[in-house]
């Protein structure tokens, strides 16, 4: 007898203006007592995006207009992520920092909330930051390597080679001590490939 793997697909996968940058959208089942959805199905992610094994899953909890970002790894501790937020509303930004690639500097921005229950992938060879647009917001992702101090870089979040609209006043962002020393895309060295 042959086993058949009968199964819905869960998730609207959405590709975004950049290559392999996804938007999920899971499907949610409501009623009078609450919520269900699935936050990850490995075969189905597989199917969809690619196989990868997600190595640490981490979680921060921020207020309004605290930035965190824009933050990638060097190889071999390069990260693809997927991100998603549990309560309260961030805009999540990815920009591609692949120096050979035809969208080189371009960014996208989802709003990812605890309302919209969206996720965003974000490949090996982005910058990835986030900005907390209420009061606070939970944010968990899975990252594919480990972190590496060693080979944590960033980019400036406001550099205008990049061009991010954060959609809140430039007064009211928060930044940590190493994310306001930051390089320009144009300062990126050739040690800074992805």
């Amino acid at each position: 007898m042959t086993d058949i793997k009968v199964r819905e697909i869960m998730a609207n996968y959405i590709q975004t203006d950049l290559p392999d940058v996804i938007i999920i959208e899971p499907t949610v089942f409501e009623d009078d007592r609450g919520y269900f959805f699935e936050s990850y199905h490995d075969e189905e992610f597989a199917e969809r995006i690619g196989k990868l094994t997600f190595v640490q899953d981490n979680e921060s909890k921020s207020s309004y207009g605290v930035l965190r970002g824009l933050h990638y790894q060097l190889p071999p501790f390069a990260q693809s992520k997927l991100v998603r937020v549990i309560d309260g509303k961030v805009l999540d930004v990815a920009v591609d920092i692949r120096r050979d690639g035809p969208t080189f500097g371009r960014h996208v921005a989802v709003e990812l909330s605890g309302e919209n229950r969206r996720q965003l992938f974000i490949p090996r060879g982005y910058a990835h930051g986030f900005v907390v647009l209420t009061g606070t917001a939970i944010v968990q992702y899975k990252v594919d390597a480990y972190y590496s101090r060693e080979h944590e870089r960033g980019l400036r979040y406001n550099d205008p080679a990049i061009g991010i609209d954060w959609q809140i006043k430039p007064e009211e962002i928060i930044l940590s001590e190493k994310d306001r020393d930051l390089p320009g895309l144009g300062e990126l060295s050739a040690s800074n490939d992805v």
